[in-house]
């Protein structure tokens, strides 16, 4: 069995369980909604992750601000959520509970766009991908790369943390924003509204997958692979690299406010807490467990180490920041290309003499060439 043939049979396979398998199964009583919302909010982060795995498993920077854009969608969504579930203001604009204790009773100018829905989607994906333009302009241009992108990228967030957390923003200070009651009109009490939210983030992942393999494989996506193997040489051949970084880390960053998007009406809460630098360091210890530079990998990784995270903070919580920090020491000194290479390893294993044949029928036409 081919390697690409077994990860095509993963992506079937992870496709048919959660796209089909767990909507049915609640359907027949065998799991619950809760369980079913909750795998909703694992789906959600998945995408989130698919967004880091395509600028750092295949472009190789490392971005650690990725939280601020999966923040911006789920602000983004939640201020709308907040807006329709308000009473009118003594201006007769809808003004949220949270507002009015503050003695806030008139709409912030940056809050009004936000009473349509449209441009509340809308600005959860493009405004993460224009700010993340603004970033690589500033960044990609001057030749910034490496670890030193990497410290600005998590100087950033650290700052937008700050920020968010301050009442003068208008956005919840501390406490963010939650008391969530409908979402385009459709109440997130009952059931089959987050049912229906389920299933929309299962095939809007298969999208966001389906988008991102396309985009691995094309053009642009080699030179992405090749910015990550040796840049400088990429550049004396001729190409300006800073155009691709510059995409692909806007394409993240409209995947990781995708992922916002999707999330708060789910979980039911955005705070500063999911914003910050802590966030963006979890990602990446998801997509490195999963397996860097697969895709299917990041997936895989996030659903896995959120699910152990649900686990294992009920009975144990004070032990899982060490239990995430030994998952990363794990990866980097013992499986370095993370669950997705054991597999592959795995597969070698079994399928040896057929990769043995393979590899003997791909020498023999350049063998014969080289004669």
């Amino acid at each position: 069995m081919k390697i690409r043939d077994s990860e095509l049979a993963a992506v079937g396979v992870f496709a048919a369980i959660f796209v089909v398998g767990l909507p049915t199964a609640n359907a027949l009583g065998l799991i619950s909604d809760y369980y079913l919302n909750l795998f909703g909010k694992y789906l959600a982060l998945a995408i989130l992750a698919l967004g880091l795995d395509l600028i750092w498993g295949y472009a190789g920077i490392l971005s650690l601000c990725q939280a601020i854009f999966f923040g911006i969608g789920a602000y983004s969504i939640g201020m709308h959520m907040m807006l329709e579930g308000s009473g009118r203001g003594v201006y007769g604009e809808p003004v949220p509970d949270f507002m009015i204790w503050n003695q806030v009773y008139q709409l912030p100018w940056f809050w009004k766009p936000y009473q349509y829905g449209a441009v509340a989607v809308l600005g959860a994906i493009l405004v993460p991908a224009a700010l993340a333009v603004v970033i690589g302009l500033v960044t990609f241009r001057r030749r910034l790369r490496g670890t030193y992108f990497a410290i600005l990228t998590q100087a950033i967030a650290f700052a937008a943390w700050l920020i968010i957390n301050r009442n003068e923003m208008k956005l919840g200070g501390t406490n963010g924003l939650t008391d969530f009651k409908s979402l385009f009109g459709f109440s997130l009490g009952n059931p089959r509204t987050l049912h229906v939210l389920y299933v929309l983030t299962a095939l809007v992942l298969v999208g966001a997958f389906a988008l991102s393999r396309w985009l691995v494989r094309s053009k642009a996506g080699l030179v992405l692979t090749a910015v990550r193997d040796n840049e400088r040489r990429l550049e004396f051949l001729g190409y300006d690299t800073a155009h691709f970084k510059i995409f692909v880390f806007a394409v993240s960053a409209a995947l990781a406010g995708l992922s916002g998007l999707l999330y708060a009406p789910q979980v039911g809460i955005i705070t500063p807490s999911q914003i910050g630098v802590l966030p963006s360091l979890e990602v990446v210890i998801w997509v490195a467990f999963g397996g860097r530079g697969t895709l299917i990998g990041a997936v895989i990784g996030a659903i896995a180490v959120n699910w152990l995270r649900s686990v294992l903070t009920a009975s144990y919580p004070s032990l899982w920041p060490i239990i995430l920090g030994g998952l990363f020491v794990v990866v980097v000194l013992i499986v370095p290309d993370g669950l997705v290479g054991v597999g592959r390893r795995l597969l070698s294993l079994l399928w040896p003499r057929r990769r043995e044949g393979e590899a003997t029928a791909a020498a023999a036409p350049m063998k014969e060439h080289v004669i």
